[in-house]
């Protein structure tokens, strides 16, 4: 199967075109802070709630809030039902989400504190990870959480030889490379840094400057998304 064809990808985008993203910032009227995303065929859900008291007290830090993030893949949300609960994946994206948030979060203004943020995967099309810290980073400014800069992700790779932005399902299977890259957008820091498969430097060069590309026009959509909840609040 050939994922491009006469410069065009099996859904139609040129290589350095984003999927369809819409982003809906405190659909959750129960959490501190929330956040509904589409992306392709992606569909995410985020919800924060603190921050308080971290409880039991050994989980305490004296000098700052503990950042305690949940990756979850729904059962129904892959063709091939997944099994209910955590796994190794779930567990090692809910960590590298983690420190990646933690790396933008004013953390020392809430000490002893803990500050949840759930990420639900109700639908997957490949980058669900980049998907979750771009929902998360909306549902935490929905809640306030004081942030250095609003953290965005997107991902570049390789398919069939050529680099490309936000890969889709059959081109993550079936492609060469996956570089998923997380940024604070103003100073362009780089949070997360991870990659599948190979590229030689200047293909990783190429697809760096890809996802950063796709970082920045992420980022305009979730500041949209929090200005148009707050219009709507202040309206009301």
């Amino acid at each position: 199967m050939e994922l491009i064809k006469d410069g065009k990808r099996i859904d139609g985008r040129a290589p350095d075109e984003l999927r369809p993203i819409k982003i809906e910032a405190g659909p959750l009227y129960r959490a501190d802070g929330s956040c509904y995303l589409e992306w392709g065929g992606n569909k995410i859900m985020a919800a924060v709630y603190g921050p308080k008291e971290a409880i039991p007290r050994h989980i305490q830090d004296s000098t700052k809030a503990v950042i305690n993030a949940r990756y979850n893949m729904a059962s129904f949300s892959v063709e091939d039902r997944k099994r209910p609960g955590p796994d190794r994946r779930s567990q090692e994206i809910s960590k590298i989400t983690a420190e990646a948030l933690e790396n933008v979060i004013l953390t020392e203004m809430f000490p002893r504190a803990v500050i949840d943020v759930n990420i639900e995967v109700l639908d997957a099309d490949a980058g669900t990870r980049c998907a979750g810290i771009t929902a998360a980073a909306v549902a935490l400014a929905d809640a306030g959480i004081p942030m250095r800069d609003i953290p965005v992700a997107c991902a570049a790779g390789k398919v069939d030889g050529v680099v490309v932005l936000d890969l889709l399902g059959d081109e993550d299977k079936k492609g060469d490379a996956d570089l998923p890259v997380a940024i604070a957008p103003r100073s362009e820091e780089i949070l997360l840094l991870q990659m599948d498969g190979h590229m030689t430097v200047e293909e990783f060069d190429e697809a760096l400057e890809l996802a950063l590309k796709g970082c920045r026009e992420i980022s305009k959509l979730q500041k949209e998304a929090l200005l148009k909840k707050y219009k709507t609040f202040e309206e009301e």
